[in-house]
Order: C-alpha cells, then structure tokens, then sequence
C-alpha cells in the first residue's frame, strides 16, 4: 500500500496574529490633515518616478521603468507586507526544523501564537523606524515601499525641506529596487543564503547555547556585541552571515552612494540633510541602542557606514563601469572582509 506524500510543512508562526499584533504596537504616526496625507503620498509616487531615470544614469544599471510596483503605505501597511515577506524569507528554515522534529497538536499551536506574538513585536517595533524597502522576495518582480508617516515625522524632527528630503529617501530606495530588477539573479542568490542558515540549524543547541548569550547580552548591556542572529548563530552560521554581511554591505552602501552623489543636482538641501540625518542616528538612547544592536539595527548602520566607502574607493579607482562588475554574478560579490579591504576585492575580481 502506497503511503501518501507528505504534505506542506506546518506554519511555525500564527502569521495573522503578528500582523495584528503588530499593527496595534505600530501607531498611527504624526497628525496631518487629510489634504496633507494625499499631497505627501502623490509626491512620493512621484519622488519614485522621477528617480528612476536619475539611478540608471548615474549606476548605468538599467532595471527598466515599471517593472515593480510602488506601494506608499502606512504603519500597519508596512506590518503586512513584511509579515507576507518573512513568510516567504522563512519557509526553508521553518520546513529545515520541521523535518527535524515535527510538532504536532497543542505544542504546535502554543509554539505558533508564541512566535506570532514575538514576530509581531518584532514588526510592531520596526514599523515605526524604516522609511522605506524595496521587498525582493513578493512575486513576480518585487515591489517598492514607502512608509509615509515615518516619512514625514523625520522630516519634521529634523526640521529639513520636505520636498528636497522625500526625493532624497526615493532616491536610496529606487535604487535598492534597480539592484534586483536589473540584477536578476540576486534575489535567488539572497534566498539561498536564507536556506543554508535553514540547513545548518540544530533546535538543541539554539535553545540550550545561544539563548543564554542572548540573556548574558542582555545583562551586560552596551558591553557586548552583535545581533540577536549572530548570539544564537553557530560558527558554520556565522560564516553564511559574513556572506549575508557582505552583500548587504554592498546593496546598502551602493544606495547611499547615489543618494548622496545623485542628491546635489536635483535637491538643494541635500548636505543639511545628510549631516542632520547622521546626527540623528547617534541621538538614540541606552536602552534604544540596546534594542537596536539586539535586533541588528546598530549592524544596518554599519553596513551603510562601511558599504558606502568601499563603493566609493573602488569607484574612483577604476570607474562605474567597471565596479559594476560586482552585478555580474554571486562570484564577484564582495565578502565581509573585503567590504573592508575593497583593494583585496578589486585584486581578486578585475585582476
């Protein structure tokens, strides 16, 4: 008697439950009046537009016009597409630990409200920080999001031109949705990342080893170091998160070379707006900062910190044309060490 195929993996976490959790934690953002909400997200459509011409001028990657969709969207809009994201980002592992040890009846159903629960913290978190992404991973082609409110509570905070800033965070994004569309074969190339960590993932010892450094963290505050992912990771883990780093590094610092290089001959302010947006970074408290280098936020930083200087070492060394190398597939992708030691990068790829 034929036994009957397996069926799907279990879901490992109550997805509805961290996108209701979520947008109740995420808020509402800033008051504006109905009229000022339309105006902000007309001129967003329009920053995204408008950018795109911009980003493949100066990159010389073309990712064509319209090939993604641009959702301006609000705090719990931005909930949900993540959440629909991370679903899709974390099916390997899930079905990895699946495969492992499957749960069954109650424990799976007390294990999934309690991951929905800390993912919708999570996401509940972020949503009030992130300006803008462009997601990879939503089918077919991707799509680009801006979150308006955050949007415009920065822009107030730091008191800059709201016409020069909003075209400014278009400008980092559009380029983040050229570095997939016109580069195929990253978003297969970043899934796959994912799934290794899925492949090399022991239940035991994430529970038995990396929680205690997680708490250990925790009670040492700002002495340690590290996101939660490299606390709980292994050293086989850790060397697919360099990888991770690396690429990050790059796609990061490559949006924040053209946003600052592309700025000054479209947005006056764009200086001010650099320096007070730095500023701002360095402005969060202990207890912020602690959740930050936690979650890995204080890791984001660096990557554009970092990314940022080696794409512009290596593009006034041999050129746009010839950095653009990086694109031509994983193999010339830069390592986390050579996000460091761009010099070592150019050696091994141009030769």
């Amino acid at each position: 008697m034929t036994e009957p195929a397996p069926g799907p993996a279990p879901e490992m976490v109550d997805w509805d439950l961290a996108v209701s959790l979520g947008s109740r934690l995420a808020g509402d953002g800033p008051q504006v009046s109905r009229e000022e909400a339309a105006a902000a997200v007309a001129e967003l459509r329009e920053g995204a537009a408008r950018s795109t011409p911009l980003v493949r001028d100066f990159t010389g990657l073309d990712g064509g016009d319209g090939t993604a969709p641009v959702l301006v969207v609000d705090r719990p809009g931005w909930v949900k597409a993540n959440a629909e994201g991370f679903r899709t980002v974390l099916s390997p592992i899930a079905e990895k630990l699946s495969e492992r040890k499957p749960p069954s009846g109650l424990s799976l159903a007390v294990g999934r409200r309690v991951t929905g629960v800390e993912v919708g913290g999570l996401l509940g978190f972020l949503s009030g920080k992130v300006l803008g992404q462009f997601d990879p991973f939503h089918e077919p082609s991707g799509r680009l999001l801006l979150v308006a409110p955050n949007i415009v509570h920065v822009e107030r905070e730091l008191e800059v031109d709201p016409h020069d800033f909003r075209l400014w965070v278009c400008l980092h994004e559009e380029t983040h949705r050229v570095q997939f569309t016109a580069v195929p074969w990253m978003r297969d190339h970043i899934y796959s990342l994912v799934g290794q960590l899925g492949d090399s993932l022991d239940s035991k010892e994430l529970l038995e080893d990396g929680l205690g450094r997680v708490l250990e963290a925790v009670k040492r505050r700002g002495e340690t170091s590290g996101s939660i992912m490299e606390l709980l990771s292994t050293p086989a883990q850790r060397e697919v998160l360099d990888r991770v780093t690396g690429v990050m590094s790059l796609l990061e610092g490559h949006a924040d070379v053209v946003m600052d290089d592309v700025g000054p001959t479209v947005i006056p302010s764009v200086a001010q707006i650099r320096e007070r947006f730095t500023e701002r970074r360095k402005g969060a408290g202990s207890l912020d900062r602690l959740i930050r280098r936690l979650l890995g936020l204080e890791a984001k930083m660096a990557q554009y910190r970092d990314g940022a200087k080696y794409v512009r070492h290596v593009v006034d060394k041999v050129g746009m044309e010839e950095f653009n190398a990086v694109f031509a597939g994983p193999e010339n992708l830069p390592t986390k060490a050579e996000i460091n030691d761009p010099d070592a990068w150019v050696a091994r790829v141009l030769g």
